[in-house]
């Protein structure tokens, strides 16, 4: 993704489910049938309505945008689920020195 923005920091919409599929698709440049995969595989999990379609979050359109990146960079589906894999837990590390670090006597 080009920009100042990592794939990985919230947008202030990022938790608010605002697009349908055929919305993610275009604004991600990829088909629908690879998002339906792509959440089959566990890369990422909508939101859905109460009748079960599926609505897309900046978050999830951010996702997708990175999946494009790894697969244009030869990454297979697999390899894709461990780099995300090891992304977020690498966040919540992160997060537990930050507030390691911010308490007292440490």
């Amino acid at each position: 993704m080009t920009g100042s923005t990592s794939w990985s920091e919230p947008l202030p919409t990022a938790g608010r489910a605002l697009y349908a599929i055929s919305v993610a698709a275009q604004l991600t440049g990829t088909g629908q049938q690879n998002i339906r995969l792509y959440e089959t595989r566990g890369l990422l999990t909508p939101a859905r309505t109460s009748g079960g379609t599926r609505q897309y979050s900046d978050a999830d359109i951010a996702v997708l945008l990175h999946i494009g990146e790894l697969l244009a960079q030869g990454l297979n589906l697999a390899g894709i689920a461990k780099v995300l894999e090891l992304e977020a837990a690498n966040a919540r590390l992160h997060r537990a020195l930050k507030r390691a670090r911010s308490l007292p006597g440490l």
